[in-house]
């Protein structure tokens, strides 16, 4: 059921949204820095952004390295990015950081995101939907979406999310 004042709403949001995509995983990392092209997941996401009109400010593979992960949100922010994605790094896996270097950045969390996730994701693969940390929130006006690494996980979070973008930048940029 769709809302007449949120569909008026969504007249007014931006269109161009600049966008960066961090991968993190070490044995991407390795592989980029190789030559080797093995991040599916990061592609899929900029195909997506791409294919709703969205501009890729910036895509960088990193190992999963809190510092490294930080410094490059920083990057990004200063660089006026509206969204950023991430990919890897939210599993329950000692290496797995991405949720806990984030989360204390956010301004406001975006609960939703993390809920909506997890409940698709349970519909397609039951309890093993447990695993998954997703998550969302704004930082310093900046958007950032956790996914899992999983090229099957991105297509469901990008599922969610690729329509409200625009909406939700609209939103943390006030």
């Amino acid at each position: 059921m769709k809302s007449k004042s949120m569909e008026e709403h969504k007249k007014h949001v931006p269109i161009d949204v600049k966008c960066g995509v961090i991968t993190l995983s070490d044995s991407k990392y390795k592989d980029s820095k190789e030559g080797i092209n093995s991040d599916i997941s990061g592609e899929d996401i900029i195909n997506v952004l791409k294919e709703k009109g969205h501009e890729i400010k910036e895509y960088t593979i990193i190992p999963d390295d809190k510092d490294m992960l930080l410094d490059t949100v920083k990057k990004m922010n200063e660089e006026k990015i509206d969204a950023i994605f991430t990919t890897g790094g939210t599993g329950l896996e000692s290496r797995d950081i991405t949720i806990e270097t984030l989360k204390p950045l956010y301004d406001k969390e975006i609960n939703g995101f993390g809920e909506i996730f997890r409940l698709k994701s349970y519909e397609e693969l039951g309890s093993g939907a447990l695993l998954s940390r997703a998550s969302a929130g704004i930082h310093n006006k900046t958007i950032i979406f956790s996914m899992p690494g999983s090229p099957n996980a991105v297509k469901t979070a990008m599922d969610i999310i690729s329509d409200e973008i625009g909406h939700l930048v609209k939103h943390s940029r006030k």
